[in-house]
Parts: structure tokens; sequence; C-alpha cells
């Protein structure tokens, strides 16, 4: 097993020193989903839903929360991210929202926890803004399925649902 690079010698949480490692492209893309009542993707689909716009709402929050990583998540790095894309698709085969990420920087840290972020948060405002007509909806699947560069190098999920 592999040392966790966040815990000193003596088992205390500290933010790893990066310094010396090089500047790399570095991608990360990763997936979760909002499983919900037919009826309520019907609604999200005709635009009805009393909050707005549900897709779009969440696709701005995704990105937003992707920035913003490093004030969320106690010891990861604040990076200047080059790219960052969210796409909330409705799936009547789960049924729900189907919402994914990937996020780019050039930089000496990788950008899993944002891409994990900026999904998290996407799959939490579509719960939010339909929650009133399907208190029962599921985030489900979140994870990340792809991530390169860097010195572990290029990592891809295996198909389906983790």
């Amino acid at each position: 097993m592999t040392k966790l690079t966040h815990l000193d010698e003596s088992g205390a949480a500290n933010m790893v020193d990066v310094s010396d490692k090089a500047v790399t492209a570095r991608t990360a893309q990763a997936e979760g989903f909002v499983v919900m009542a037919r009826e309520t993707v019907e609604i999200i689909l005709r635009g009805d839903a009393k909050k707005g716009d549900v897709l779009g709402t969440a696709r701005l929050a995704g990105i937003m929360a992707a920035k913003r990583t490093h004030e969320l998540i106690p010891l990861c790095h604040p990076l200047l991210l080059t790219k960052v894309t969210v796409d909330c698709a409705l799936d009547e085969s789960l049924p729900g929202v189907r919402v994914t990420s990937e996020v780019r920087v050039s930089g000496q840290t990788g950008v899993e926890m944002e891409a994990l972020t900026a999904v998290s948060v996407a799959c939490l405002t579509i719960y939010d803004m339909v929650k009133a007509v399907d208190r029962a909806m599921r985030i489900e699947g979140v994870r990340v399925v792809e991530k390169t560069g860097g010195r572990s190098g290029t990592y891809r999920a295996k198909s389906g649902a983790a």
C-alpha cells in the first residue's frame, strides 16, 4: 500500500509540498447521477421547475464550485484552472440526470478533486431545484472516470457504474 501523502510522520494532516514537482498538463473527468421519478424528468424537460432553469443553473454551480475546491476541501491546493466544463444531460434510462465534468490545469498537482467537486455541487443543485416535487431523488455514482498527467500517469475507470 502506498503511504498517504497528506499525513506527516506523527499522523497529523498537512498540505503536501508540491514545490519540487514538475509543471505538467493535467486533466480529470468525473461523473455522477441524480436518479429521480420520470415525472420529475418531465418537469425539467418542459422547463416547468419553479426555481428556473435546472440544468443551466446546475452547470454554472458546478463550474463555480470547481474554482473554489481549495476553499471547501481543507488540504487541496488553490489552482489556476485553465478549463472547467460541466454537462448535465437528461437520461431516461436512469431516469434522471447524468452530470459530467472535465477540469484542466497546467500545474504541479492534479485536478481530480476539482472535477469531483464540480459534479457533486451540480448534482446537489439539481436536487435543490426540484426537491419540492421529488424528495426521493438519489445522488449516485460520483467518481473520477479519467485523469491524466503527473507522475502517476493516466487512470481510466472501468466501464459501468462504480
